[in-house]
């Protein structure tokens, strides 16, 4: 008796088999796959044509909408772009990158540090000397981190620090580390380790590039 390996094996090897015994497969039943009542093999072959178009209408409505939310994304990237080049002194900088974070982007806690410029015309914290830990993460970062923990160092930058869950560090640069912005919030999965950095990355380096003209 051959094995059910080896009948899928043959039909495989042999596509003419459905059509010179069209007639045999006509009168061949087979179980309903959620019923059991016995159905037609072309019934049953519909059924899973059906089951397949589901599938690939579910995926192709999670792509379309993952390309309206980077639609989005990118929308709210240009206009931050266009706001950090129009920005004429670090205290507009510093404006533009925290509403544009918190109105554009929703993030609800946001802070930086800057260091290596000349901001003595300002007495902003943001620009306020730099602890040796906050420029070494800084300069470890290869990309943006994300995740559910964040330094001491830079929780005390936090009025609410300890309730925060889930935090976004990006290195602010051009050639190397000039700054560190930190973004948190108290939902751990709004950072959570899994989520994409590029767009992160971006801002980082539009922000470090924006902060190179002082």
């Amino acid at each position: 008796m051959m094995k059910a390996e080896e009948v899928a094996q043959y039909l495989q090897e042999n596509p003419g088999f459905a059509e010179h015994y069209a007639d045999l497969l006509a009168t061949i039943y087979v179980p309903h796959p959620y019923d059991g009542r016995a159905i037609p093999i072309g019934e049953r072959q519909l059924i899973s044509l059906r089951e397949k178009n589901r599938l690939l209408e579910s995926k192709l409505r999670e792509l379309i909408r993952f390309g309206e939310e980077n639609d989005a994304i990118g929308e709210k990237m240009y206009r931050l772009s266009i706001a950090l080049l129009k920005a004429r002194s670090l205290e507009a900088l510093v404006y533009v990158l925290e509403n544009s974070l918190r109105e554009d982007f929703a993030v609800p806690h946001v802070a930086f540090r800057v260091w290596g410029m000349d901001a003595a015309s300002t007495d902003l914290p943001e620009f306020s000397a730099p602890s040796g830990g906050e420029m070494e993460i800084a300069e470890s970062l290869i990309q943006p981190y994300c995740g559910h923990h964040a330094a001491s160092e830079l929780l005390a930058w936090f009025a609410n620090g300890a309730h925060l869950r889930s935090f976004a560090l990006v290195p602010l640069r051009e050639d190397r580390a000039t700054g560190l912005l930190v973004m948190a919030s108290e939902d751990p999965q709004r950072f959570a380790p899994d989520i994409g950095t590029l767009h992160l990355k971006r801002m980082g380096e539009w922000v470090g590039a924006a902060l190179s003209r002082f």
